[in-house]
């Protein structure tokens, strides 16, 4: 499933202007009818099979909010929209147990999207594909494919083969991080460097701070002994987790900055005084107790936007976190205490380098759509849901064992370039 949402979010752009043109729109939501089965998956695996209280409630969580958001957006399409954006959850959820690395085709699917988004990227800045500027309709709503234009320039934002330009730099960016874990240094460099003049291309800043970053530290690991890498890799995704912080930090000491357009610090000031700021204002005067409640999945997201008569109050919240906390309140900063917990019991490289990146790429990116993006975000908090962490959380667990989920030091598989000094995965 992740690679079926990979190959149509990825190349989206080229989907919907073919799927239209040919009159053959269904197929877009092929990937949505699949993933209804992994609701299912995540019932029997992570509630029935790994007996997973959290599982459960984050179950039931969802289900009211789906409700509470029918109520607050008030219309069917509204209701159905919701559903659909919160299907890619199960499916990365469903990852609890999984060591991607393991996932051979996969990651094969994964580097072929990686070379196929940059050669897409380089296209789009010396041919004007057909799909650019191209208008289809969503249950109803008109929306169009990518037609964007960078604050400093006349110069149009490129954006590849996916349907706009941040998504196109998004998929670089994630694409990059899981092929390169298996890769030599040699070649993180050279395509590192390419990645990063790509995403440059399509003017997400942030991606491209982001990728650079994650290049860095990717080079510093590996110059460490081979037994401190992982150690190292686990404590950097932990710190991330930080940047949940950097919104309510950049509010409190740039708060009323006058965002002047077409400078540098604009887009970062008109998060800070709109994006971050004004949905709460209006969530006080539509439904004062979805502070503390959330006022349900869809509300300050698309379906609000598209299909709701309160689209007036809809506003860009431009932050995973924000976003997500205005839909599903304080039981979802609870959940997040969890996944920051079981974060020192993984033991998948691949997981723990997501965490970083999408932590950090969240700051600025609400990334609920493609549904790629949340699909991501869901792997990689998968192992909440690990029967490891279950059975730690029932109890089950001796204590001996318990230290060891936080203090592994068991040899495992090797990963070139990377270091033998791996735990095995879970069982």
């Amino acid at each position: 499933m992740l690679a079926v949402y990979l190959i149509r979010d990825a190349f989206g752009g080229v989907m919907r202007y073919y799927t239209s043109i040919y009159h053959v729109d269904a197929l877009w939501y092929l990937p949505d009818a699949l993933a209804v089965l992994c609701v299912g998956q995540f019932i029997m695996h992570c509630i029935v099979r790994n007996k997973s209280i959290l599982a459960s409630l984050v179950l039931l969580q969802i289900m009211l909010s789906l409700a509470l958001g029918y109520m607050m957006l008030g219309t069917a399409n509204a209701l159905f929209s919701s559903f659909k954006m919160m299907l890619p959850v199960f499916v990365g959820f469903c990852f609890c147990d999984s060591n991607l690395g393991s996932y051979k085709k996969l990651l094969w699917v994964v580097a072929a999207t990686f070379y196929l988004s940059l050669v897409g990227v380089f296209l789009t800045k010396f041919f004007v594909m057909p799909w650019v500027g191209f208008k289809y309709e969503s249950f109803g709503a008109v929306r169009e494919a990518g037609r964007l234009w960078w604050a400093f320039s006349d110069q149009q934002r490129l954006m590849g083969f996916a349907a706009d330009n941040t998504m196109a730099a998004f998929f670089i960016l994630i694409s990059f991080v899981m092929t390169s874990i298996r890769k030599s240094t040699f070649w993180c460099i050279l395509f590192g460097s390419i990645a990063i003049h790509a995403i440059r291309l399509t003017t997400s800043k942030t991606t491209m701070i982001v990728l650079g970053l994650y290049l860095m530290l990717l080079l510093i690991v590996r110059m460490l002994p081979e037994r401190a890498r992982f150690p190292t890799v686990r404590a950097i995704a932990l710190w991330s987790f930080v940047a949940i912080l950097v919104p309510f930090f950049l509010i409190l000491f740039a708060s009323g900055v006058a965002a002047v357009p077409h400078t540098v610090l604009f887009s970062i000031l008109d998060r800070i005084n709109n994006s971050w700021q004004l949905p709460f204002v209006y969530l006080s005067q539509l439904m004062p107790v979805g502070i503390f409640t959330g006022c349900g999945a869809g509300c300050f997201n698309y379906p609000q936007k598209l299909f709701s008569p309160l689209s007036p109050y809809w506003v860009p919240v431009d932050n995973f976190y924000i976003g997500t906390y205005l839909m599903f309140g304080l039981p979802f900063a609870a959940f997040m205490v969890m996944v920051i917990r079981s974060t020192f019991a993984v033991t998948d490289v691949y997981k723990l380098s997501l965490i970083f990146v999408v932590n950090l790429f969240t700051i600025t990116v609400l990334n609920y759509g493609p549904a790629t993006g949340l699909l991501i975000i869901a792997l990689s908090f998968s192992g909440v849901f690990s029967r490891r962490l279950s059975r730690v959380t029932r109890g089950d667990t001796p204590g001996v064992v318990q230290q060891r989920l936080v203090h592994v030091g068991v040899s495992g598989s090797r990963i070139p370039e990377f270091g033998s000094q791996l735990p095995r995965p879970a069982q």
